[in-house]
């Protein structure tokens, strides 16, 4: 009566193709420097440096990562320690373990996630955009 997809509980999915992501640091791998990109990466090695982008990085499960990162959109399912910056947003997925802070307008955490540090969640300059501006024009 119950197939096995039914039994599993749902897991979000990366809502993302193989072939959008343009360069991918695969398991067993190591690198150390500093990474600036424009389009979407994935990191399953070993990374230490500095991370610089306007776009998405995917950190998979077998990823150690220790960094500070500055990124459009981040999503995390591997081994983490340093400072993140995301532009949109950050999700965590399991079986994280993130240690450091993290300042992101949009946070999402999921059961599992080992999470050290602080987060801090500001509207950007969408918030300062939205206050009304005083008119000079007198009548």
């Amino acid at each position: 009566m119950f197939n096995k997809k039914e039994r599993e509980p749902m897991r979000k999915e990366t809502p993302i193709e193989k072939s959008e992501i343009k360069a991918f640091l695969g398991p067993g791998s190591q690198f150390e420097g500093k990474l600036v990109f424009n389009e979407i990466v994935r990191l399953d090695g070993a990374f230490r440096g500095e991370i610089t982008s306007h776009d998405t990085l995917i950190v998979g499960e077998s990823a150690e990562i220790q960094a500070d990162v500055q990124v459009g959109t981040l999503i995390m399912s591997g081994r983490f320690k340093g400072n993140i910056k995301a532009k949109t947003r950050v999700e965590l997925r399991a079986p994280a373990q993130v240690d450091g802070s993290i300042e992101t307008p949009a946070l999402s955490v999921e059961d599992g996630v080992s999470l050290n540090g602080t987060v801090t969640m500001n509207l950007g300059d969408s918030a300062a955009a939205a206050k009304p501006v005083a008119n000079g024009s007198k009548k």
